[in-house]
């Protein structure tokens, strides 16, 4: 990766890159989302609109997964879900780091993730009666089997959110990095201006093929696995959010039915 990756071009001495992308993220959506209710108008314009439309999105999908009561859970899903789209598109740009393509970073989100919808959970139910979901509708000879069984598919999760978004952000760097470097000077484009007849034709060919690749189709292709990606985290954290409170509403439910 050493040969292929370049640092980016704002670095912060003895701070890792992903905690200074981070930290630019996080000031820059600061910053935009209070320029976009400075001056709340009840026609939206700019950028009030722009962040009503992006609003709007969110509880359409909230809607269809959790419904109106999941709601108030938008701080947390649309906070993940507009860091991680940002961070991934980031890395798009060149001499910049996005954030999303470090593990420590995707392992954060998934943490929250995690802690979130267990708090979620014990908050909605108690703490005895969340636990016992853990356990199943199974003979009582078998719950301590389910129980182990529920705490290693739980445990699993956060693992399962950090390596899918590391992953899938990484190989897409990457392979944007093999390509910059067979364009660049050490390759196509140093051919090309090697002087020799083969160099050019095949180094400009080459060039220019790679670079409407790029441009055509990788590039977008990169775009949409990013929103893809984004998409994908805030569904499993809804689902996840799902299953910790939908035991509770069972419950109430039956409680209700036989009264």
């Amino acid at each position: 990766m050493n040969v292929i990756e370049h640092p980016p071009i704002f670095r912060l001495p003895d701070v890792p890159d992903h905690v200074t992308y981070t930290w630019l993220i996080m000031i820059g959506l600061t910053v935009v989302a209070f320029l976009a209710t400075r001056r709340v108008a009840l026609v939206p314009t700019g950028l009030q609109n722009f962040f009503e439309v992006v609003i709007e999105q969110f509880f359409q999908i909230i809607d269809d997964v959790l419904g109106p009561e999941g709601r108030r859970f938008l701080p947390l899903i649309a906070t993940l879900g507009i860091f991680i789209l940002v961070g991934n598109l980031l890395g798009l740009v060149p001499g910049m780091n996005g954030p999303t393509t470090n593990l420590n970073t995707t392992a954060a989100c998934a943490v929250v993730v995690f802690l979130s919808y267990h708090w979620i959970g014990v908050r909605k139910q108690g703490a005895l009666t969340y636990l016992k979901h853990f356990t199943g509708p199974v003979p009582l000879a078998l719950k301590p089997l389910m129980f182990v069984i529920e705490i290693i598919s739980h445990l699993a999760r956060p693992l399962s959110l950090t390596l899918r978004l590391f992953g899938n952000m990484v190989g897409g760097h990457i392979l944007l990095a093999i390509i910059f470097f067979l364009m660049g000077l050490d390759g196509l484009l140093g051919w090309a201006l090697s002087g020799s007849a083969i160099g050019v034709v095949v180094g400009g060919i080459g060039g220019v093929v790679m670079m409407v690749f790029t441009i055509g189709f990788l590039y977008p292709l990169k775009i949409l696995v990013s929103l893809l990606q984004a998409f994908i985290f805030v569904m499993l954290t809804m689902l996840y959010i799902s299953g910790a409170v939908e035991e509770s509403e069972h419950h109430a439910e039956h409680h209700a039915d036989h009264h």
